[in-house]
């Protein structure tokens, strides 16, 4: 079985079960920006916080956590030692602009959606990955540090 002809480099590779995509790329492109300009604008009127920004936490954010995640991704991919440290220290600064985040808005009345429907999907879901992921990533950086040390420990100790 041949498959069909692709435009792929080199072009006797063969690829079985290869379909070629019948939409354009213009198609493609415009359903991409359309979904992400009625879900952007949904959440906006959802949630009133997303169309005035808090500059701070943000400017936070951009600073400091947007090259520590490159540079932690550098160190897991590299094997760097210092990869959990920088993980638990991305994690911390996450669960710290989330906080933040909820905090403001539980002190200013928490009134921002239109329906409790829309508070729970997308003030709350939306919302729920950035403390379940870095939680997770945190404890899991925590227990490996932990142990690390241990071990240190015990070799300090055999050694004396």
């Amino acid at each position: 079985m041949e498959g069909q002809p692709h435009p792929y480099a080199p072009t006797d590779l063969k690829l079985p079960g290869y379909v070629p995509n019948f939409f354009t790329q213009f198609t493609i492109v415009s359903v991409y920006g359309l979904s992400s300009l009625l879900v952007g604008e949904n959440i906006a009127k959802v949630i009133s916080r997303y169309a005035a920004r808090d500059a701070v936490v943000e400017g936070v954010t951009a600073v400091f956590e947007g090259p520590a995640s490159l540079l932690a991704v550098y160190a897991i991919a590299s094997g760097k030692s210092y990869s959990y440290i920088l993980q638990f220290s991305v994690s911390l600064g996450q669960l710290y602009g989330t906080a933040v985040y909820f905090l403001t808005a539980y002190l200013e009345g928490d009134h921002f959606a239109a329906s409790s429907y829309h508070y729970y999907v997308y003030y709350i879901g939306a919302n729920a990955s950035w403390v379940v992921i870095p939680s997770l990533i945190a404890v899991r950086c925590w227990n490996k540090i932990c142990s690390a040390v241990q071990v240190q420990g015990q070799k300090r100790t055999k050694s004396h």
